[in-house]
């Protein structure tokens, strides 16, 4: 018996050889009737035999090609038409309609075969791509994804790149940025008087580096500055440029076996770094000497990744080298796309330019993982992950949350999918906050998404939350900051029901105008109870107490000790300036720019400079960083601490934390041991604090969430304290427990507030 199906299949479908996948099963079942791409995902109708149509649509999503991601196979049974053949059709267009597009995938094992194959035509051809990898959501202007619809429109294939582009059974078949030496994207090197390089500029690029020049490489996402990693002299000067004078630099290897030669690579790291999203992977140094002490100065740790494009694996083979591949950017600011915009930009940080006249149309920074028990941990969502959805277990109402102003991203729900954006940065100059919404612009057209709901955070300075509350025509629900962090981990999780979140940063505004950042939370999607958090204490100077955290310190020891405050500074800061000292009181006393604050990121920077570790921060998180990084793991010490009540709820009150570290300074107590020891005190608060929320609650469940849990040592011995006491803790792994995650636990609440999300 005859039959024919239309099949419809969500997820993601376009750009990863799927229609030839279709074609070719077909092909192999017997079946007529036709593939096309739609605004939603692919449509199929296939007819012939049911027992030949009922194996192909089991094999849709049980073979369906490496990058695909098949969320659905929907089909209805039709009458046959009497197709003749089975053909690949146009795209068909629909209105109000949007399809999952694939994020940017390395370079594939056959792409690579031909790049380094002389008898190949695309032999060392820096733009080497076919269905199974390459360029993506970086190119891509608008939906369906066709080439019309991409930056490749300008480059018009030669004849025989035509023919693999047309032929089902190529590897190239609608690989929509297929191209070659004759017809696609060519390199240029370039020096900032505008000189241009005639001879290889691969060669020369080399040559360049070897001599110790810096240089901006257009990528797929935007510009790296690169420079010799093994020289201390070209990272100094890179970082002087750049005015990046301490946050580590990122590491570009040219195979796994030399990163295993620096550093520590477990089989879980290795999977990550291997992978087609090609992250930045945090790794333990082994201390060779080899790579320079500016890399990465004050850590244990490698930001380390392998070649993702065609013209990084060019450069790494005919170098072998170990390069620096930091974002191109001057500190702070977006990372450079254009050329024009990266020659003007860049201007005295880089030497040369090595430029390429493919445009990008999606900047996309690279995303940044480490694994913490196995497994794979996001500290930033960019390339490779963004702009792949996560599911919700709802029907959202179109909605748009902004996010929080440093590591910010923004998230769009539409159906259920939370689009959560790639890394956008810190809101905090307006170059950012253009990216912020020009990406947001593209979010909204790829998806289809018209926001008629939007959620913000509380704090009334941040870019991001001025940028919802001037929105006409929408709902505006404001978010609490740790709610929203604790929410984002349940919502990754699979949990709705109440939990004991516990939510750790730097930063947040409290419903009560104070600074949170140690927060004991009752939680569900709608609402929460603040159960318990960290002792107030003033931030003399606010964001200068952060940038500065012998001014924290200072803050602390005047709150907690004012009679002996005089002789601690003395003793402890004696080398700061005296005055300070007076203005630190005196910003106290009169209540002068000194928000009262529950941080826990505070209090690892008061750690850290009573110990001396850092007493001047040139980045964010970077004393509460140096200090994990000192910390002996196998200590079981610990200091005393004071839980109390106070209004219904509990303060822990860290006095007697910061007494006794004082006194093990004095006894001349190692370094190492002191910060492993305060590292446990926290964990022991931390859980103390749980067990008492579980006596009145019956609630098992712990969410941990916020930037201090991206401390490895202390969430490893929470959870083992947590789990010894008999909870279930959870933590997370599909989005950043930083700021980076925010956007999407405010788009749940938002939602759950409405009563749209139960």
């Amino acid at each position: 018996m005859m039959e024919r199906y239309r099949i419809r299949i969500k997820g993601i479908v376009q750009g990863v050889g799927f229609r030839p996948f279709v074609y070719q099963l077909a092909k192999r079942h017997g079946l007529a009737g036709w593939v096309s791409n739609t605004s939603q995902g692919v449509l199929i109708e296939a007819e012939g035999e049911k027992e030949e149509l009922t194996a192909f649509v089991q094999a849709l999503s049980r073979e369906a090609p490496p990058q695909a991601v098949v969320k659905s196979v929907n089909w209805e049974s039709h009458p046959p038409a009497d197709f003749c053949d089975f053909t690949i059709r146009e795209s068909i267009k629909k209105e109000g309609q949007f399809v999952l597009i694939s994020p940017d995938i390395a370079t594939c094992a056959e792409c690579l075969i031909e790049l380094f194959d002389p008898a190949d035509r695309r032999y060392r051809y820096p733009f080497i791509n076919c269905t199974n990898c390459g360029p993506r959501f970086t190119i891509i202007e608008e939906i369906p994804y066709d080439r019309a619809s991409t930056t490749m429109k300008n480059f018009t294939m030669c004849p025989q790149c035509q023919a693999e582009y047309d032929n089902p059974m190529s590897r190239r078949f609608h690989a929509q940025p297929n191209a070659c030496p004759r017809c696609g994207p060519t390199l240029i090197l370039q020096a900032p008087d505008g000189y241009a390089f005639t001879t290889d500029p691969i060669k020369t690029v080399v040559h360049l580096l070897k001599k110790g020049h810096i240089l901006a490489i257009k990528g797929l996402g935007g510009f790296h500055l690169a420079c010799d990693a093994t020289n201390d002299q070209a990272v100094t000067a890179l970082r002087t440029r750049k005015h990046r004078y301490a946050k580590p630099l990122a590491l570009m290897f040219p195979d796994l076996e030399t990163i295993k030669k620096h550093c520590r690579v477990s089989s879980a790291e290795a999977e990550a770094l291997s992978s087609s999203r090609r992250p930045i992977v945090l790794l333990k140094d082994r201390g060779t000497g080899v790579i320079s002490g500016q890399v990465a100065p004050g850590q244990r740790y490698q930001g380390a990744m392998l070649p993702y494009t065609p013209l990084h694996h060019l450069l790494l083979e005919e170098s072998k080298m170990i390069l620096i591949m930091t974002s191109g950017n001057i500190s702070e600011e977006p990372i450079a796309t254009d050329n024009l915009e990266a020659l003007k930009r860049l201007e005295g940080i880089a030497d040369y330019f090595l430029l390429h006249d493919r445009d990008i149309y999606a900047r996309y920074d690279d995303s940044v993982v480490r694994v913490i028990e196995g497994q794979e941990v996001l500290v930033r969502r960019s390339r490779g992950y963004a702009p792949y959805p996560l599911s919700l277990p709802f029907s959202s109402t179109e909605t748009l949350a902004c996010g929080a102003e440093l590591k910010n991203t923004f998230c769009l729900t539409k159906e259920n999918y939370a689009f959560l954006s790639q890394h956008i940065g810190d809101l905090e100059n307006w170059e950012t906050f253009q990216h912020f919404e020009n990406t947001l612009k593209l979010y909204q057209r790829l998806f289809r998404i018209k926001p008629s709901l939007v959620a913000y955070d509380l704090h009334p300075d941040y870019l991001s939350t001025k940028y919802a509350l001037n929105l006409e025509g929408v709902q505006k629900i404001g978010i609490q900051h740790h709610h929203a962090h604790v929410v984002s981990c349940m919502m990754e999780n699979g949990l709705k029901d109440r939990v004991i979140g516990v939510a750790c940063d730097g930063t947040g505004y409290g419903v009560d105008g104070t600074i949170w950042g140690c927060e004991f939370l009752l939680a569900d999607w709608k609402d929460f109870e603040r159960q318990g958090h960290l002792l107030y204490i003033p931030m003399p100077g606010g964001a200068l107490a952060i940038q500065r955290p012998y001014r924290m310190a200072l803050g602390y020891l005047y709150q907690l000790f004012p009679d002996r405050f005089e002789a601690l500074r003395q003793e402890f800061f004696g080398k700061t300036d005296p005055e300070e000292a007076r203005l630190v009181r005196l910003q106290i006393d009169k209540n002068l720019n000194s928000p009262l604050t529950s941080s826990c990121g505070r209090l690892f920077d008061v750690a850290s400079a009573l110990l001396g570790v850092r007493l001047v921060s040139e980045y964010e998180g970077q004393a509460a960083c140096e200090l994990e990084m000192v910390a002996d793991e196998k200590t079981e010490e610990s200091y005393p601490f004071e839980i109390k009540e106070d209004e219904d709820r509990l303060v822990i009150d860290p006095t007697l934390t910061i007494s006794a570290i004082m006194d093990e300074v004095r006894k001349g107590k190692k370094k190492d041991l002191i910060a492993g020891a305060f590292h446990n005190t926290v964990a022991e608060f931390i859980t103390e604090t749980c067990l008492r929320l579980r006596r009145d609650s019956r609630i098992d469940r712990v969410v941990l969430s916020g930037g201090v849990f991206q401390n490895v040592h202390l969430v490893t011995k929470l959870k083992q304290r947590l789990e010894r006491e008999g909870f279930q803790v959870f933590t997370h792994r599909l989005v950043p427990t930083n700021d980076g995650g925010i956007s999407l636990g405010q788009a749940v609440i938002a939602n759950a507030k409405l009563g749209i999300a139960r």
